[in-house]
């Protein structure tokens, strides 16, 4: 059963906007009637597919092993210490340390094939983010800011992208695509965010805005109209999320003690919980963080410490929005930058790796209980049915409903789409 609060929040996720639709077909094209009513049905149908739809992306920071999350190589040289488990779907194992996720494998399809060429922190981090290489003349558009202008349903009080939880590589955020993209941090999520309360009532701080709005006004009239305008749009999104009543979606304390304990004691655990509670208000896009990953050394201790803290958080939100009913409409991907050398180095840990390594997707109308692709027995190698970062994104907005080829004018005069070139896995659809 819903609560008065959850059927607002669905009414909010899945209402289309009438605004919305009449942006979308122009109001010449109905007076000059070159739009059919199949054309409008077209349309509004396509508009409705998109209502409601979003994504939490879980990223581990570092560059998690494939060999100690989900391509185990047990009994092998490479395989060290790792154990495999079974999980809920007969024929498909994967690392021991993951007990709670294996629960959940009838809604997991893992991609064991991904490859890439780039090992580095940074530059990785930024392609898996973009779906493009790092260049000094332009600053490209994160995923969830790319896929928040295209389903969000304009300016809203709560913001459309939210990241939670320390970041460690630097952040990628809505590039040229603006403030209005931006996402909004949230780096302790047992807490409320910073500055969300007034400190006074809303008259007096509605006053203090016009005040501001008049210092601006001369600023603006003195040459910096474009530091203004990005100023006023910072701070009308600020003052709408302080004196909004869905600034209770980020307070944790509102949930059952019991499904706090079922996400995990941990702040990743929390994070996803939080995700949950965001998508539930009208957020399109949260990624939830967690590292180190790194693990030159000491592999297989510390993989076996952070598989702990990420396992029992996945798989409840998995529960949790299947339960809820909003699985179907959010997309939920796990991966990282890169994988690990499947050989031991002498510290006993594994190095940077992108030729082959793994992602999870879940929901969004992905089929779970399957495995995409494989890895060759020692590890080194993808086996076959290759998956590269464009079809990785090309699929997310097959998920969502969004078309990867769509361009953005960069302020270079570029056009650039989405998504550069790819295709969709239709294996993960199928």
């Amino acid at each position: 059963m819903f609560t008065s609060w959850q059927q607002d929040v669905s009414m909010t996720r899945h209402t289309v906007s009438r605004r919305a639709f009449l942006h979308t077909v122009s109001a010449a094209a109905f007076a000059s009637g070159t739009l059919s009513f199949r054309d409008v049905v077209t349309v509004r149908a396509d508009d409705l597919k998109k209502q409601g739809r979003a994504m939490i992306l879980l990223w581990m920071q570092g560059g998690p092993s494939q060999l100690e999350t989900f391509d185990p190589k047990p009994g092998t040289e490479n395989g060290g210490e790792t154990k495999a488990i079974d999980t809920a779907v007969p024929g498909i194992q994967i690392a021991h340390t993951w007990t709670e996720t294996a629960k959940v494998m009838n809604d997991l399809a893992i991609i064991r094939s991904m490859t890439n060429k780039e090992g580095q922190h940074d530059r990785a981090t930024y392609q898996l983010h973009t779906g493009y290489i790092p260049a000094g003349s332009v600053r490209h558009p994160g995923l969830g800011s790319n896929i928040a202008r295209e389903l969000s349903a304009g300016p809203q009080e709560i913001p459309s992208v939210v990241g939670i939880g320390q970041n460690r590589q630097g952040t990628v955020g809505a590039g040229f695509l603006g403030v209005d993209y931006e996402p909004f941090q949230v780096n302790d999520p047992n807490r409320m965010p910073d500055n969300v309360v007034t400190g006074t009532n809303e008259a007096r701080f509605n006053r203090r805005l016009g005040l501001l709005g008049k210092l601006e006004t001369e600023f603006a009239q003195r040459g910096g109209e474009t530091v203004v305008e990005n100023h006023r749009r910072l701070y009308d999104k600020a003052s709408k999320l302080v004196l909004s009543p869905k600034t209770k979606a980020f307070d944790l304390s509102q949930e059952p003690a019991s499904l706090r304990s079922e996400y995990g004691d941990n702040e990743f655990g929390r994070g996803c919980l939080l995700a949950r509670r965001l998508i539930e208000s009208g957020v399109t896009f949260v990624e939830v963080r967690h590292g180190n990953w790194d693990t030159h050394q000491d592999n297989f201790e510390n993989t076996t410490r952070l598989s702990g803290q990420v396992d029992p958080g996945f798989a409840a939100l998995i529960r949790d929005l299947k339960t809820r009913g909003l699985l179907d409409t959010t997309l939920v991907a796990w991966m990282g930058e890169f994988g690990r050398t499947p050989k031991v180095n002498p510290r006993g840990g594994r190095d940077h790796y992108p030729r082959v390594f793994n992602a999870v997707l879940a929901g969004g109308g992905v089929k779970g209980g399957q495995v995409i692709g494989a890895s060759t027995k020692d590890g080194s190698a993808v086996d076959h049915d290759p998956v590269e970062v464009p079809d990785l994104f090309c699929s997310i907005c097959h998920s969502l409903g969004v078309n990867p080829a769509k361009e953005n004018m960069s302020p270079l005069g570029r056009p650039m789409k989405i998504v550069d070139g790819g295709k969709v896995v239709d294996k993960l659809f199928a």
